[in-house]
C-alpha cells in the first residue's frame, strides 16, 4: 500500500499540472497577447513529448530498473516545473513545457509497471487500479480550486510551484521505499521506431494545430499530413520485422487490448477537448476570474473522484463491460446536452452536462488500465502500460487540437457577424458534437471488446506472446 501511495503521488503532480494549468489558459493568454493555437501548444506541447517517449520510457525502465527510471522522471519533472514558472515569453513556456513531459514520461507507465508486479492477484491489481484511477479525480477535484485561488492571488506562474513539495516528497520515498524490479528479458532499444513515433505524433498535431491558420490546402499543412502518413506506413512495415520492437503489434491482436486502446484515445480526446471548451468559455465569455471557473469544474472532478474506486471494485469482481458501458452512455449524454442544447448557456443545464462527464471519466479509467494490462504477462508489464498510457496522452493531444481547430475557424468565420458570446458558442458547437462521437465510440467498442470472444483473443495473444518458440505455430497463426 505504500508503494502504491507514492506512485500515486507521480500521477497527482502530472495530473494535477494539467488541471491547474487550463484554468490558467486565459491568464496565460492575456499576458502574452497569444491565440487560441497558442493555448493549444501550451497544452499539446506538453501531451504531445509525453505521448512520443512513453513507451520507450516503459520499455527502458523494464530493462534497466523500473525504480532508477522513475526517479529520474521526478527529477526532470520537477525541474521543468521550476523552468515553466520563470518562463518570460510564450516560446519558452511551450519549450519548458516539453522538458516536463520528458519526465512526466518516465511516471506513469513506470508507476503502473511498478503496482502490477506488485499486485500479483487481480482482484487486487483491479482495487489498486481503481485507486489508482481516483487519484486522476483527487487531481481533476482539486486542479480548478487551487489554480483558480493561485492565479488570482499570486498570478498564473505560481501553479508550477505545487509540483515542488510533492515531486520532492515522491524523490525521498521512492528512495526509499520502493524496491527496484527489472524484466526477466530486457527489451533493446528501438531507434528507428522511436523516431517513426515523434515523426507521426509531431507532425500529425502541428498539421491540425495549425491548419485553421494556413488553410486545408496550404502546402506546409499538406506536406506535414503527408509525413505523419509516411511515419505510420513505415512503423506498419518495420516494427513487425524487429525481433523486439518499440511497439509489439501482437498486443493488438487481443480485442479487449485494442479496444482498451481505441477507448483511452476516445475518452481523453473528449476530456481534453471538454476541459479546453469549458475553461475558455467560463472565463472568456462568461467573464468568471479563475476561482469560479474552477469551481465550476468541481462537479465533474467530484463525480470522477467518487467514481473511479466503484468502477475499480466493479472491474475486479465482475469484468470491465458494466463501468465501459456506463461511462459511454453518461459521456454521450453530456455532450449531447452541449451540443444539441446549448447546455452552457444555462446554470442548470451546465451543471448537469458537468456531472454527467464526470461520472462517464469516473468510470472509464480503470477498465482501460486493467483491460490493457491483465491480458498480457507480467515481463512486459511496463511497455503494455506505456501503450495504454500513450493511448491517453495521443487522445487528450488530439482532443485539443481537433476541437481547438474546429473552435478557431468558427470563430474565424464568426467574428463581426454578432456578439462574441453567440460566436463562441455557435464555434464550438462542432467540438461538442465531437465529444458525443467519442462517448458513442466508448460505448460501442466498450461494448463489443468486453465478451467471451474478445477475452478468448486474449488468451491466444498472451500465449503467443509468453512462448516466443510457438509465434508461427497455430496458436498465434488464428488469432
Amino acid at each position: 500500500m505504500l508503494v502504491l501511495a507514492i506512485c500515486c503521488m507521480s500521477l497527482l503532480i502530472v495530473s494535477l499540472d494539467n488541471t491547474v494549468l487550463n484554468v490558467a489558459l486565459p491568464s496565460m493568454q492575456k499576458e502574452f497577447g497569444a491565440s487560441v493555437s497558442g493555448m493549444q501548444w501550451t497544452i499539446d506541447a506538453y501531451t504531445l513529448v509525453l505521448a512520443s517517449l512513453l513507451m520507450l520510457a516503459g520499455s527502458t525502465a523494464d530493462r534497466i530498473g523500473r525504480r532508477r527510471i522513475f526517479k529520474a522522471g521526478l527529477v526532470i519533472f520537477t525541474v521543468g516545473s521550476v523552468l515553466c514558472s520563470v518562463a518570460p515569453n510564450l516560446e519558452s513556456l511551450i519549450a519548458f513545457r516539453m522538458v516536463q513531459a520528458v519526465g512526466g514520461s518516465m511516471l506513469n507507465p513506470v508507476a503502473m509497471s511498478i503496482i502490477t508486479n506488485t499486485f500479483t492477484e487481480p482482484r487486487e491489481r483491479a482495487r489498486a487500479i481503481g485507486v489508482w484511477g481516483g487519484v486522476v479525480g483527487i487531481s481533476m477535484a482539486a486542479g480548478p480550486i487551487v489554480g483558480g485561488v493561485l492565479v488570482d492571488s499570486v498570478g498564473w506562474r505560481s501553479i508550477f510551484w505545487i509540483n515542488l513539495p510533492v515531486g520532492l516528497a515522491a524523490l525521498l520515498l521512492t528512495m526509499r521505499y520502493v524496491p527496484e524490479s527489472r524484466a526477466p528479458k530486457p527489451r533493446r532499444p528501438d531507434p528507428v521506431g522511436q523516431l517513426l513515433v515523434m515523426t507521426l505524433l509531431g507532425s500529425l498535431t502541428y498539421a491540425i494545430i495549425e491548419a485553421p491558420a494556413a488553410g486545408l490546402t496550404s502546402p506546409v499543412i499538406v506536406t506535414f499530413a503527408l509525413l505523419a502518413l509516411a511515419a505510420l506506413v513505415g512503423l506498419i512495415a518495420y516494427e513487425p520485422r524487429r525481433a523486439e520492437p518499440l511497439i509489439d503489434l501482437r498486443f493488438f491482436r487481443s480485442a479487449p487490448f485494442s479496444g482498451a486502446t481505441v477507448i483511452a484515445i476516445s475518452a481523453f480526446a473528449s476530456l481534453g477537448g471538454f476541459l479546453f471548451l469549458s475553461t475558455l468559455y467560463l472565463q472568456n465569455v462568461r467573464g468568471l476570474n479563475a476561482l469560479d471557473a474552477g469551481l465550476w469544474m468541481l462537479p465533474m472532478a467530484a463525480m470522477t473522484l467518487v467514481c473511479a474506486p466503484v468502477s475499480g471494485r466493479i472491474v475486479g469482481s465482475r469484468g470491465p463491460r458494466i463501468p465501459l458501458l456506463v461511462a459511454g452512455i453518461a459521456m454521450t449524454a453530456s455532450g449531447v446536452l452541449f451540443a444539441a442544447f446549448e447546455a452552457e448557456t444555462s446554470n442548470v443545464t451546465r451543471f448537469i452536462g458537468y456531472v454527467l462527464f464526470g461520472l462517464g471519466f469516473g468510470f472509464v479509467n480503470a477498465p482501460i488500465t486493467n483491460t490493457a494490462v491483465s491480458g498480457m504477462p507480467r515481463a512486459q508489464a511496463g511497455v503494455a502500460a506505456a501503450v495504454a498510457s500513450t493511448s491517453r496522452q495521443i487522445g487528450q493531444t488530439l482532443g485539443v487540437a481537433v476541437i481547438g481547430a474546429v473552435l478557431a475557424s468558427g470563430i474565424a468565420s464568426g467574428v463581426g457577424t454578432s456578439s462574441y458570446a453567440t460566436t463562441f458558442v455557435d464555434a464550438s458547437r462542432g467540438g461538442w458534437w465531437i465529444i458525443v462521437g467519442c462517448g458513442v465510440a466508448v460505448l460501442l467498442v466498450g461494448l463489443l471488446t468486453s465478451g467471451r470472444w474478445a477475452r478468448s483473443t486474449a488468451q491466444r495473444t498472451a500465449r503467443c506472446l509468453e512462448e516466443p518458440e510457438i509465434q508461427e505455430a497455430t496458436a498465434c497463426a488464428s488469432t
